[in-house]
Formats: C-alpha cells, structure tokens, sequence
C-alpha cells in the first residue's frame, strides 16, 4: 500500500510501467476529464472511472481485495476514510472473478483527500466508502492497473 500526496507521485515511478502512466495522469485536469463510466487508457491493463457515492458509517460493509489489479484512489472532493486489513484475518463471503469481499474488523485506515491519492497492491483488503466525520458526498477516481495474471 502507498498513501501520499500527489506532489509526491514521482516517488513512486518505477513500479510498473501502468502503474507510471497512471501516476502520471494525476493531473487536476485530467481528473476532471474522467465520466463515471470507465474510461479505458490501454485497454484491460490500464483504465479509470469516477464514482460520485454517499460514504457511510457501516462498520459491516465488506473489505474487497483482488489478485490480478492495483487500485489507485484519488478524491476530487470531498473526505473519505479508507479501512485496511490482512486479507488473512477476514473472512471470504463474495467472489466474482477478481473482486473478493470479505467481512471482519479493519487493521487501520486512511484519511483520503483532495490531493492524495492512495495505491492497493493484490492483496490489499480495503473498505472504500466510510464516512470520516459524517457521511458526506465524494467524488472518486479509481484507475485500474493489470498487475498479475493470477485469478
């Protein structure tokens, strides 16, 4: 997992080279370009959309985790708490092709804001969506990033 401020994102180049070209894409104005449908940049490796939902207090929502794609969030408004947690300690109660959602407690969380952003590896249990200090609306930016092809 990385959690930094968008300034920051060169840090990070090197990874993966879809992982670069989505860093590369946190630009102010190509976040505001992003529909809510998804938006594909090189097809299944590389694609984005924006997710305008409600957070919430449901401490029982589900973690999700996948095998095959790195998630990398961003907010273009709004705060929202992200929970983490060892996919090890939860328990598996959804499956469909690379999303696994699994119930349990949360390890630690994340405050993401406008001008953060926040990058999950395969195997990275998080719960998106929980509110921060009520629930309030966010608009979301996921990019999708081909990083493994074990399903």
């Amino acid at each position: 997992m990385i959690y930094a401020s968008l300034s920051e994102r060169e840090r990070y180049m090197g990874i993966h080279p879809a992982l670069d070209r989505a860093l590369s894409l946190l630009t102010e104005e190509y976040l505001k370009s992003i529909p809510t449908v998804r938006t594909e940049i090189d097809g299944d490796t590389l694609f984005a959309a924006r997710f305008d939902v409600q957070t919430g207090t449901d401490e029982a929502r589900l973690f999700e985790y996948h095998r095959r794609y790195l998630d990398l969030f961003t907010l273009a408004a709004g705060q929202e708490r992200i929970d983490v947690a060892t996919p090890e300690k939860l328990l598996v109660r959804e499956h469909s092709g690379d999303y696994w959602g699994c119930a349990g407690e949360k390890e630690q969380s994340v405050i993401l804001t406008p001008g953060s952003f926040l990058v999950l590896f395969p195997g990275d249990a998080h719960r998106p969506g929980m509110a921060v200090e009520g629930p309030e609306k966010v608009s979301r930016i996921v990019f999708k990033i081909l990083a493994g092809n074990d399903g």
